[in-house]
């Protein structure tokens, strides 16, 4: 019928939105399970210490935002469910309406065909006939309306068997929805639980005041050394940029000279050079030292690149927000920037990168290719390693047993080191991402993990 038709067009077209939510659902419930497995990792490695610690806060937080959102995911599973449910409860309808239909069609035939069942009728209906074509043509319909009956018969068989599957499926989408209201309860149930280890944690870290507060002024300390070393290194290096430009500005000023020189010996022509050539190389001389002067003096120096060097920043910025995390799992335990402390009232903490907490030794790698311009103790620190890509520089601390040595080349995803873990059992790598002499946020630099 037409109306089935039109229902099963209806149906049908709400197919791709469901299975692309579907998808987007599917993705979400595996990350939430990596990001899960991971939590549980490191929160295990935390608690394995009897006294509380910030980084058991740290993975706690962490472990409550991913709980979060896998209960959020289920909520999404479930209200998907729920359209799906009534999408095909509305098949379903639609289908008992076409059986009914199709066996109401169907008897109306067979009550017709039952009155002329006798072949000795059929007989006189084609030998009635007045001509050939005539006897043709009811032979034909006689042929035809068999035909159609098996057809309308096949089709109220193919009916109820769709008709069945629907049920079924509709039983184990209930059956499914049932599961998922269940784990629902479940993970919030385990939610309450974090928040109240995290409460605890919190408590227990909230009586040791004094002795977070010295940690708050060790960790800025080591900061303000690291941020030394980082702006001497830069310093440094946008000085030997522009003594290398000022060579080469040299080397191609003699170059062109000599060949003038040579031009005016063949010709028999010998003239010195003018005022104004001589006060054009003297300017861009001076002009030179200057730039080498502000870099190695100047924070806000910018770096003169050679061509290699100009396409390595391309190439580096080219690839913001895509840029692989330098370690392979954790989560930003504290961000970029200036925010309170996690537990000291009226504290507020800098951090000119992110710390990232992951697990027991794992490894840096490089985020890009590069060369390892300095690797270096830094008290609080413990081993930093500092990589340049052209005026951007990425520095790696808090390391362990580093594999890698100053002027090194390094490629892309490159073993760095191990990250350091601390008595406290926590595993925590701080990672800077600076352009020149400029500090930038890496979060919005590295890729979704």
């Amino acid at each position: 019928p037409v109306s089935s038709n039109r229902r099963k067009r209806r149906v049908a077209a709400t197919t791709p939105e469901l299975a692309k939510s579907k998808a987007q659902l599917e993705r979400e419930k595996r990350d939430n399970e990596r990001k899960a497995q991971e939590a549980n990792r490191i929160l295990a490695q935390t608690r394995q210490r009897k006294e509380a610690s910030l980084g058991q806060l740290n993975a706690l937080q962490e472990k409550i935002t991913v709980q979060q959102s896998v209960i959020g995911t289920i909520a999404s599973e479930v209200r998907y469910l729920d359209r799906d449910v009534s999408h095909t409860q509305e098949h379903v309808g639609s289908l008992r309406l076409d059986l009914a239909a199709l066996k109401q069609e169907y008897g109306r035939m067979i009550y017709a065909a039952s009155k002329s069942t006798n072949a000795t009728d059929k007989l006189m209906f084609l030998f009635a006939a007045e001509s050939f074509n005539q006897f043709a043509m009811r032979l034909r319909y006689l042929r035809q309306y068999s035909d159609v009956r098996r057809r309308q018969a096949a089709q109220i068989a193919n009916t109820q068997q769709t008709l069945e599957q629907q049920l079924n499926s509709l039983t184990r989408k209930r059956a499914t929805k049932q599961q998922l209201l269940g784990a629902e309860v479940a993970e919030k149930t385990n939610l309450v639980s974090l928040k109240t280890e995290q409460n605890q944690v919190v408590q227990q870290l909230s009586q040791q005041e004094e002795q977070l507060k010295r940690e708050v002024a060790e960790r800025q300390q080591a900061i303000t050394r690291l941020d030394g070393l980082i702006a001497e290194k830069v310093r440094a290096e946008i000085a030997r940029a522009a003594r290398a430009a000022r060579l080469a500005a040299a080397r191609k000023a003699a170059e062109r000279r000599a060949v003038e020189r040579r031009t005016n010996e063949a010709t028999g022509e010998t003239r010195p050079p003018t005022a104004a050539e001589e006060a054009a190389e003297t300017a861009a001389a001076e002009a030179a030292e200057s730039e080498a002067t502000e870099a190695s003096g100047s924070r806000a120096a910018r770096m003169a690149l050679t061509p290699e060097a100009t396409r390595l920043s391309a190439s580096f910025a080219g690839n913001r927000g895509r840029l692989p995390w330098p370690v392979s799992r954790g989560f930003v335990a504290e961000h970029f920037g200036r925010h309170r402390h996690a537990v000291l009232k009226n504290v507020t903490v800098e951090n000119h990168g992110i710390d990232i907490q992951t697990a027991n030794g794992e490894q840096a790698r490089a985020i890009f290719d590069g060369r390892v311009l300095t690797v270096a103790q830094v008290p609080g620190m413990n081993t930093i390693v500092m990589i340049q890509h052209g005026e951007y520089f990425t520095v790696y601390a808090k390391l362990h047993n580093v594999r890698v040595s100053s002027g090194q080349t390094v490629r892309l995803h490159d073993p760095i080191g191990t990250v350091f873990t601390g008595p406290d059992g926590t595993t925590e790598l701080q990672f800077q991402l600076w352009r020149n002499s400029t500090d930038l946020n890496p979060e919005a630099w590295l890729g979704r993990r």
